[in-house]
Protein backbone atom coordinates (compact mmCIF):
# COMPACT_ATOMS: atom_id res chain seq x y z
CA UNK A 1 0.00 0.00 0.00
CA UNK A 2 2.75 2.55 0.78
CA UNK A 3 4.69 1.79 -2.49
CA UNK A 4 1.05 2.16 -4.42
CA UNK A 5 0.95 5.24 -2.53
CA UNK A 6 4.79 6.68 -2.92
CA UNK A 7 4.20 6.20 -7.07
CA UNK A 8 0.97 7.57 -6.94
CA UNK A 9 -0.76 4.85 -8.13
CA UNK A 10 -3.76 4.82 -7.18
CA UNK A 11 -5.63 2.00 -8.90
CA UNK A 12 -3.44 -0.23 -6.76
CA UNK A 13 -4.42 1.57 -3.80
CA UNK A 14 -8.05 1.51 -4.54
CA UNK A 15 -7.49 -2.51 -5.31
CA UNK A 16 -5.85 -3.24 -2.49
CA UNK A 17 -8.56 -1.34 -0.27
CA UNK A 18 -11.34 -3.34 -1.73
CA UNK A 19 -9.54 -6.38 -1.57
CA UNK A 20 -7.92 -6.38 2.23
CA UNK A 21 -10.29 -3.85 3.95
CA UNK A 22 -13.34 -4.77 1.88
CA UNK A 23 -14.24 -1.25 0.82
CA UNK A 24 -16.64 -1.57 -2.21
CA UNK A 25 -15.94 0.58 -5.40
CA UNK A 26 -18.51 2.52 -4.98
CA UNK A 27 -18.19 3.36 -1.20
CA UNK A 28 -14.32 4.50 -2.84
CA UNK A 29 -16.31 6.29 -5.68
CA UNK A 30 -18.19 8.64 -3.45
CA UNK A 31 -15.19 9.55 -1.11
CA UNK A 32 -13.05 10.51 -3.55
CA UNK A 33 -15.74 12.11 -5.91
CA UNK A 34 -14.71 10.06 -8.57
CA UNK A 35 -17.09 7.98 -10.88
CA UNK A 36 -17.53 4.08 -9.65
CA UNK A 37 -16.32 2.70 -13.22
CA UNK A 38 -12.93 5.32 -12.89
CA UNK A 39 -12.24 4.05 -10.07
CA UNK A 40 -12.93 0.15 -11.60
CA UNK A 41 -11.12 1.25 -14.52
CA UNK A 42 -7.79 2.59 -12.85
CA UNK A 43 -7.92 -0.48 -10.60
CA UNK A 44 -7.79 -3.11 -13.40
CA UNK A 45 -4.70 -0.63 -14.18
CA UNK A 46 -5.92 1.23 -17.04
CA UNK A 47 -5.19 5.57 -16.52
CA UNK A 48 -3.59 7.35 -14.05
CA UNK A 49 -4.51 10.01 -11.73
CA UNK A 50 -2.38 13.55 -12.29
CA UNK A 51 -4.85 16.23 -11.36
CA UNK A 52 -3.51 17.98 -8.11
CA UNK A 53 -6.95 18.84 -6.92
CA UNK A 54 -7.91 15.11 -7.69
CA UNK A 55 -4.65 14.10 -5.73
CA UNK A 56 -5.78 15.93 -2.93
CA UNK A 57 -8.87 15.26 -3.01
CA UNK A 58 -7.85 11.46 -2.79
CA UNK A 59 -5.37 12.73 0.21
CA UNK A 60 -8.20 13.82 2.42
CA UNK A 61 -11.12 11.14 1.46
CA UNK A 62 -8.67 8.35 2.19
CA UNK A 63 -6.84 9.68 5.08
CA UNK A 64 -3.30 9.19 3.32
CA UNK A 65 -0.72 11.60 5.04
CA UNK A 66 0.56 14.29 2.61
CA UNK A 67 4.05 13.69 2.83
CA UNK A 68 3.53 10.53 1.18
CA UNK A 69 2.01 12.61 -1.89
CA UNK A 70 4.24 15.13 -1.97
CA UNK A 71 1.68 17.33 -0.60
CA UNK A 72 2.21 19.67 2.03
CA UNK A 73 1.06 18.05 5.83
CA UNK A 74 -2.96 18.06 5.47
CA UNK A 75 -5.31 19.95 7.81
CA UNK A 76 -6.56 16.70 9.76
CA UNK A 77 -3.14 15.52 10.33
CA UNK A 78 -2.79 17.76 13.02
CA UNK A 79 -5.87 16.65 15.03
CA UNK A 80 -5.05 12.56 13.82
CA UNK A 81 -2.06 13.19 15.88
CA UNK A 82 -3.46 14.24 19.14
CA UNK A 83 -5.58 11.67 19.06
CA UNK A 84 -8.83 13.03 17.52
CA UNK A 85 -10.28 11.36 14.54
CA UNK A 86 -12.34 13.69 12.43
CA UNK A 87 -15.81 12.91 11.62
CA UNK A 88 -16.97 12.06 8.38
CA UNK A 89 -18.55 14.46 6.02
CA UNK A 90 -22.44 14.96 6.26
CA UNK A 91 -21.89 14.06 2.59
CA UNK A 92 -20.99 10.78 2.75
CA UNK A 93 -22.18 9.81 6.68
CA UNK A 94 -26.31 10.88 7.01
CA UNK A 95 -26.24 9.00 10.33
CA UNK A 96 -23.81 8.23 13.22
CA UNK A 97 -23.76 4.55 12.18
CA UNK A 98 -22.54 5.53 8.89
CA UNK A 99 -20.27 8.05 9.48
CA UNK A 100 -18.58 5.64 12.32
CA UNK A 101 -18.13 2.81 9.41
CA UNK A 102 -16.57 5.69 7.58
CA UNK A 103 -14.21 6.48 9.74
CA UNK A 104 -12.96 2.99 10.71
CA UNK A 105 -12.41 2.59 6.37
CA UNK A 106 -10.60 5.63 6.10
CA UNK A 107 -8.27 4.99 9.19
CA UNK A 108 -7.45 1.11 7.60
CA UNK A 109 -5.38 4.29 5.11
CA UNK A 110 -3.82 5.83 7.87
CA UNK A 111 -2.69 2.54 9.51
CA UNK A 112 -1.24 1.12 6.20
CA UNK A 113 0.56 4.48 5.39
CA UNK A 114 1.72 5.05 9.04
CA UNK A 115 2.04 1.83 10.83
CA UNK A 116 1.82 -0.98 8.39
CA UNK A 117 -1.23 -2.55 6.29
CA UNK A 118 -1.62 -5.30 8.44
CA UNK A 119 -2.75 -2.97 11.81
CA UNK A 120 -5.75 -1.64 9.47
CA UNK A 121 -7.44 -4.94 8.68
CA UNK A 122 -10.24 -6.44 10.13
CA UNK A 123 -11.10 -9.25 12.10
CA UNK A 124 -7.15 -9.08 14.08
CA UNK A 125 -7.82 -9.10 17.41
CA UNK A 126 -7.01 -12.44 19.11
CA UNK A 127 -9.35 -15.35 19.57
CA UNK A 128 -10.33 -15.07 23.21
CA UNK A 129 -10.33 -19.03 25.20
CA UNK A 130 -10.21 -19.70 28.75
CA UNK A 131 -8.29 -22.59 30.06
CA UNK A 132 -10.41 -24.89 28.66
CA UNK A 133 -10.31 -25.25 25.06
CA UNK A 134 -13.69 -25.91 22.99
CA UNK A 135 -12.93 -28.32 20.06
CA UNK A 136 -14.44 -25.26 17.58
CA UNK A 137 -10.94 -23.21 18.48
CA UNK A 138 -8.92 -25.44 15.77
CA UNK A 139 -11.01 -24.67 13.19
CA UNK A 140 -11.48 -20.92 13.92
CA UNK A 141 -7.35 -20.78 14.30
CA UNK A 142 -7.14 -22.04 10.90
CA UNK A 143 -9.90 -19.97 9.06
CA UNK A 144 -7.82 -16.77 10.86
CA UNK A 145 -4.56 -18.26 9.44
CA UNK A 146 -6.23 -18.53 5.91
CA UNK A 147 -7.41 -14.74 6.07
CA UNK A 148 -3.79 -13.75 7.46
CA UNK A 149 -2.28 -15.70 4.82
CA UNK A 150 -3.88 -13.25 2.03
CA UNK A 151 -1.16 -10.72 3.32
CA UNK A 152 1.58 -12.21 1.65
CA UNK A 153 -0.32 -11.39 -2.31
CA UNK A 154 0.60 -7.94 -1.74
CA UNK A 155 3.13 -7.63 1.17
CA UNK A 156 6.76 -9.13 1.89
CA UNK A 157 8.55 -11.00 4.46
CA UNK A 158 9.36 -8.19 5.87
CA UNK A 159 6.37 -6.95 6.58
CA UNK A 160 4.27 -9.62 7.62
CA UNK A 161 7.38 -11.99 9.44
CA UNK A 162 6.41 -10.90 13.13
CA UNK A 163 2.31 -10.88 12.15
CA UNK A 164 2.43 -14.45 11.38
CA UNK A 165 5.14 -15.65 13.82
CA UNK A 166 3.21 -13.95 16.54
CA UNK A 167 0.23 -16.34 15.57
CA UNK A 168 2.43 -19.29 15.92
CA UNK A 169 3.40 -18.28 19.27
CA UNK A 170 0.11 -17.73 20.69
CA UNK A 171 -1.23 -21.45 18.89
CA UNK A 172 1.99 -22.75 21.05
CA UNK A 173 0.36 -21.35 24.39
CA UNK A 174 -2.64 -22.68 24.03
CA UNK A 175 -1.09 -26.04 23.43
CA UNK A 176 1.00 -25.43 26.68
CA UNK A 177 -1.25 -23.78 29.09
CA UNK A 178 -4.93 -25.20 28.24
CA UNK A 179 -6.87 -28.25 27.78
CA UNK A 180 -8.87 -30.42 25.75
CA UNK A 181 -9.23 -33.04 24.69
CA UNK A 182 -6.92 -35.53 22.49
CA UNK A 183 -8.53 -34.77 18.88
CA UNK A 184 -8.84 -31.20 19.57
CA UNK A 185 -4.86 -31.23 20.32
CA UNK A 186 -4.27 -32.75 17.01
CA UNK A 187 -6.40 -29.89 15.96
CA UNK A 188 -4.48 -27.58 17.66
CA UNK A 189 -1.27 -28.93 16.56
CA UNK A 190 -1.94 -29.38 12.44
CA UNK A 191 -3.07 -25.48 12.88
CA UNK A 192 0.62 -24.96 14.78
CA UNK A 193 2.17 -26.51 11.85
CA UNK A 194 0.86 -24.65 9.30
CA UNK A 195 1.40 -21.51 11.06
CA UNK A 196 5.04 -22.17 11.42
CA UNK A 197 4.73 -22.55 7.41
CA UNK A 198 3.55 -19.37 7.47
CA UNK A 199 5.97 -18.04 9.50
CA UNK A 200 8.67 -19.59 8.05
CA UNK A 201 8.01 -18.21 4.55
CA UNK A 202 7.73 -14.99 5.85
CA UNK A 203 11.40 -15.77 7.13
CA UNK A 204 12.48 -16.71 4.05
CA UNK A 205 11.38 -14.43 2.22
CA UNK A 206 12.85 -11.43 4.74
CA UNK A 207 16.02 -12.93 4.42
CA UNK A 208 15.93 -14.65 7.96
CA UNK A 209 17.12 -18.11 7.19
CA UNK A 210 18.05 -19.74 10.00
CA UNK A 211 14.76 -18.48 11.64
CA UNK A 212 12.94 -20.38 8.43
CA UNK A 213 14.56 -23.89 9.03
CA UNK A 214 13.82 -23.50 12.34
CA UNK A 215 10.25 -22.54 11.80
CA UNK A 216 10.03 -25.28 9.28
CA UNK A 217 11.17 -27.77 11.62
CA UNK A 218 9.21 -27.15 14.21
CA UNK A 219 5.91 -27.42 11.56
CA UNK A 220 7.34 -31.14 10.39
CA UNK A 221 7.35 -32.22 14.43
CA UNK A 222 3.49 -30.68 14.84
CA UNK A 223 2.35 -32.10 11.42
CA UNK A 224 4.03 -35.70 12.56
CA UNK A 225 2.35 -35.68 16.09
CA UNK A 226 -0.83 -34.71 14.43
CA UNK A 227 -0.90 -37.25 12.02
CA UNK A 228 -1.41 -35.01 8.84
CA UNK A 229 0.83 -36.04 6.05
CA UNK A 230 -0.28 -33.02 3.79
CA UNK A 231 1.42 -30.64 6.32
CA UNK A 232 4.31 -32.88 7.12
CA UNK A 233 5.00 -33.76 3.42
CA UNK A 234 4.70 -29.47 2.81
CA UNK A 235 6.77 -28.66 5.64
CA UNK A 236 9.62 -31.05 4.11
CA UNK A 237 9.08 -29.48 0.65
CA UNK A 238 9.93 -25.77 2.07
CA UNK A 239 12.99 -27.39 4.19
CA UNK A 240 13.82 -28.56 0.27
CA UNK A 241 13.43 -25.21 -1.31
CA UNK A 242 15.91 -24.00 1.34
CA UNK A 243 18.55 -26.41 0.99
CA UNK A 244 18.56 -26.39 -2.87
CA UNK A 245 20.37 -23.20 -2.66
CA UNK A 246 23.59 -24.52 -0.42
CA UNK A 247 23.26 -28.36 -1.53
CA UNK A 248 21.50 -29.29 -4.45
CA UNK A 249 21.71 -33.56 -3.75
CA UNK A 250 19.99 -33.12 -0.19
CA UNK A 251 18.04 -30.51 -1.19
CA UNK A 252 16.30 -33.12 -3.64
CA UNK A 253 16.47 -35.95 -1.26
CA UNK A 254 14.10 -33.96 0.84
CA UNK A 255 12.32 -33.22 -2.03
CA UNK A 256 11.36 -36.66 -2.94
CA UNK A 257 10.95 -37.46 1.12
CA UNK A 258 8.43 -34.46 1.18
CA UNK A 259 6.46 -36.30 -1.52
CA UNK A 260 6.89 -40.00 0.01
CA UNK A 261 5.53 -38.82 3.33
CA UNK A 262 2.47 -37.02 1.89
CA UNK A 263 1.63 -40.03 0.18
CA UNK A 264 -1.22 -40.90 -2.35
CA UNK A 265 -4.21 -39.91 -0.44
CA UNK A 266 -3.81 -36.42 0.11
CA UNK A 267 -5.60 -33.76 -2.03
CA UNK A 268 -4.37 -33.55 -5.57
CA UNK A 269 -3.99 -30.20 -4.56
CA UNK A 270 -1.44 -30.95 -2.19
CA UNK A 271 0.68 -33.54 -4.55
CA UNK A 272 0.73 -31.53 -7.37
CA UNK A 273 2.52 -28.58 -5.18
CA UNK A 274 4.75 -31.16 -3.86
CA UNK A 275 5.86 -32.80 -7.16
CA UNK A 276 6.32 -28.93 -8.63
CA UNK A 277 8.27 -28.29 -5.55
CA UNK A 278 10.40 -31.24 -6.68
CA UNK A 279 10.60 -30.46 -10.26
CA UNK A 280 11.65 -27.07 -9.14
CA UNK A 281 15.05 -29.17 -7.32
CA UNK A 282 15.76 -30.99 -10.45
CA UNK A 283 16.01 -28.23 -12.53
CA UNK A 284 18.42 -26.61 -10.01
CA UNK A 285 20.18 -29.41 -10.07
CA UNK A 286 20.53 -29.43 -14.01
CA UNK A 287 18.40 -32.63 -14.57
CA UNK A 288 16.18 -31.77 -17.36
CA UNK A 289 14.36 -35.36 -17.32
CA UNK A 290 13.86 -35.97 -13.86
CA UNK A 291 12.26 -32.40 -14.32
CA UNK A 292 9.90 -33.03 -16.75
CA UNK A 293 8.69 -36.44 -14.86
CA UNK A 294 8.28 -34.37 -12.26
CA UNK A 295 6.26 -31.60 -13.69
CA UNK A 296 4.15 -34.34 -15.23
CA UNK A 297 3.27 -36.04 -12.08
CA UNK A 298 1.65 -32.53 -10.87
CA UNK A 299 -0.21 -32.12 -14.04
CA UNK A 300 -1.45 -35.58 -12.98
CA UNK A 301 -2.69 -34.76 -10.06
CA UNK A 302 -4.36 -31.72 -10.74
CA UNK A 303 -6.15 -33.79 -13.40
CA UNK A 304 -7.58 -35.81 -10.03
CA UNK A 305 -8.88 -32.53 -9.15
CA UNK A 306 -12.75 -34.19 -8.48
CA UNK A 307 -13.73 -30.89 -6.34
CA UNK A 308 -12.79 -32.24 -3.28
CA UNK A 309 -11.74 -28.96 -1.02
CA UNK A 310 -8.09 -28.67 -1.07
CA UNK A 311 -6.61 -26.85 2.02
CA UNK A 312 -6.21 -23.19 1.74
CA UNK A 313 -2.14 -22.97 1.91
CA UNK A 314 -2.41 -25.35 -0.95
CA UNK A 315 -4.53 -23.35 -3.22
CA UNK A 316 -2.36 -24.19 -6.11
CA UNK A 317 -3.94 -24.51 -9.73
CA UNK A 318 -3.00 -24.79 -13.31
CA UNK A 319 -1.27 -20.94 -13.09
CA UNK A 320 0.68 -22.46 -10.65
CA UNK A 321 2.18 -25.69 -12.14
CA UNK A 322 2.48 -22.73 -15.42
CA UNK A 323 4.70 -20.53 -13.59
CA UNK A 324 6.34 -23.28 -12.02
CA UNK A 325 7.05 -24.64 -15.70
CA UNK A 326 8.43 -21.39 -17.00
CA UNK A 327 10.84 -20.83 -13.89
CA UNK A 328 12.45 -24.91 -14.35
CA UNK A 329 12.77 -24.36 -18.09
CA UNK A 330 14.41 -21.29 -17.24
CA UNK A 331 16.46 -22.59 -14.98
CA UNK A 332 17.77 -25.22 -17.65
CA UNK A 333 18.37 -23.05 -19.86
CA UNK A 334 15.60 -24.13 -22.22
CA UNK A 335 14.42 -20.23 -23.52
CA UNK A 336 12.25 -21.75 -26.01
CA UNK A 337 10.10 -23.44 -23.65
CA UNK A 338 10.13 -20.94 -21.03
CA UNK A 339 9.32 -17.92 -22.55
CA UNK A 340 6.20 -18.32 -23.98
CA UNK A 341 4.25 -20.07 -20.92
CA UNK A 342 6.04 -17.07 -18.80
CA UNK A 343 4.86 -14.31 -21.27
CA UNK A 344 1.27 -16.71 -21.07
CA UNK A 345 0.95 -16.01 -17.47
CA UNK A 346 2.06 -13.18 -16.97
CA UNK A 347 0.21 -11.44 -19.41
CA UNK A 348 -2.83 -12.23 -16.85
CA UNK A 349 -1.13 -11.63 -13.68
CA UNK A 350 -2.07 -8.39 -11.84
CA UNK A 351 0.36 -5.78 -10.98
CA UNK A 352 -0.72 -5.46 -7.55
CA UNK A 353 1.39 -8.84 -6.74
CA UNK A 354 4.79 -6.50 -6.75
CA UNK A 355 6.38 -9.50 -5.06
CA UNK A 356 5.57 -12.00 -7.07
CA UNK A 357 5.33 -10.50 -10.54
CA UNK A 358 8.53 -9.40 -10.42
CA UNK A 359 9.91 -12.92 -9.32
CA UNK A 360 8.01 -14.09 -11.85
CA UNK A 361 9.59 -11.48 -14.38
CA UNK A 362 12.84 -11.95 -13.30
CA UNK A 363 13.12 -15.47 -14.77
CA UNK A 364 11.53 -14.25 -18.13
CA UNK A 365 14.27 -11.79 -18.06
CA UNK A 366 16.83 -14.69 -17.42
CA UNK A 367 15.18 -16.89 -20.07
CA UNK A 368 15.67 -13.60 -22.62
CA UNK A 369 19.52 -13.25 -21.78
CA UNK A 370 19.57 -16.64 -22.14
CA UNK A 371 18.35 -16.44 -26.19
CA UNK A 372 20.51 -13.39 -26.37
CA UNK A 373 17.82 -10.98 -26.29
CA UNK A 374 19.48 -8.35 -24.92
CA UNK A 375 17.03 -5.40 -25.10
CA UNK A 376 14.47 -7.38 -24.08
CA UNK A 377 15.93 -9.07 -20.82
CA UNK A 378 17.14 -5.49 -20.39
CA UNK A 379 13.24 -3.65 -20.96
CA UNK A 380 11.98 -7.01 -18.38
CA UNK A 381 14.62 -6.00 -15.79
CA UNK A 382 13.82 -2.30 -15.73
CA UNK A 383 10.11 -3.43 -15.06
CA UNK A 384 11.47 -5.73 -12.05
CA UNK A 385 12.75 -3.00 -10.74
CA UNK A 386 9.94 -0.39 -10.92
CA UNK A 387 8.00 -3.27 -9.54
CA UNK A 388 10.06 -4.55 -6.60
CA UNK A 389 10.59 -0.63 -5.51
CA UNK A 390 9.51 -0.57 -1.73
CA UNK A 391 8.82 -4.27 -1.39
CA UNK A 392 10.07 -5.82 2.12
CA UNK A 393 11.43 -8.77 0.33
CA UNK A 394 15.29 -9.63 -0.29
CA UNK A 395 14.30 -12.15 -3.40
CA UNK A 396 13.48 -9.54 -6.24
CA UNK A 397 16.99 -8.49 -6.02
CA UNK A 398 18.59 -11.17 -5.56
CA UNK A 399 16.92 -13.35 -8.31
CA UNK A 400 17.97 -9.77 -10.56
CA UNK A 401 21.92 -9.96 -8.92
CA UNK A 402 22.90 -12.57 -12.04
CA UNK A 403 21.33 -11.22 -14.42
CA UNK A 404 22.57 -7.46 -13.79
CA UNK A 405 26.00 -8.27 -13.42
CA UNK A 406 25.54 -10.37 -17.50
CA UNK A 407 23.96 -7.38 -18.63
CA UNK A 408 27.06 -5.50 -17.65
CA UNK A 409 29.13 -7.32 -20.81
CA UNK A 410 26.87 -4.89 -22.91
CA UNK A 411 26.98 -1.35 -21.00
CA UNK A 412 27.37 -0.09 -24.16
CA UNK A 413 23.84 -0.38 -25.07
CA UNK A 414 22.09 3.36 -23.73
CA UNK A 415 19.12 1.06 -22.36
CA UNK A 416 21.31 -1.60 -20.16
CA UNK A 417 23.40 1.22 -18.97
CA UNK A 418 20.61 2.82 -17.41
CA UNK A 419 19.48 0.04 -15.87
CA UNK A 420 22.78 -0.49 -14.83
CA UNK A 421 22.42 2.91 -13.29
CA UNK A 422 18.76 2.60 -11.53
CA UNK A 423 19.67 -0.83 -9.79
CA UNK A 424 22.53 0.99 -8.33
CA UNK A 425 20.37 4.08 -7.72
Amino acid sequence: MRAAIVAHDFGAVFSLARDLAHISYSKIAAECDIKPERVGTLARGQGRITSFGKIATIADALRIPGHLLGLAPRSWEAATARGHVPTASARTSPTTREGSETVLRREFFRASAGAGLVLGLPELNQIKTGRRIDRDVPELLRQRTARLRRLDDVLGGGDTYRVYLGEYQATKAILREGSYTEETGRGLLSVLSEQAQQAGWAAFDAGKHADATSLYEASHQAATQAGDTALAGNALAFLAYQKINTDRTVGIEIAVESCATAGPDVPPGVRALLYGRLAWAYAAAGDADATERALDAAETALSEDDGTPQPDWAAWDGNGLQIMAGRCWTELRRPIRAVPVLEDFLSRYDDTHARDKSLYLSWLADSYLTAGEIEQSTAITNRVLELSAGVASIRPRQRLAPILHQLKAHKELPAVADVLKKARA
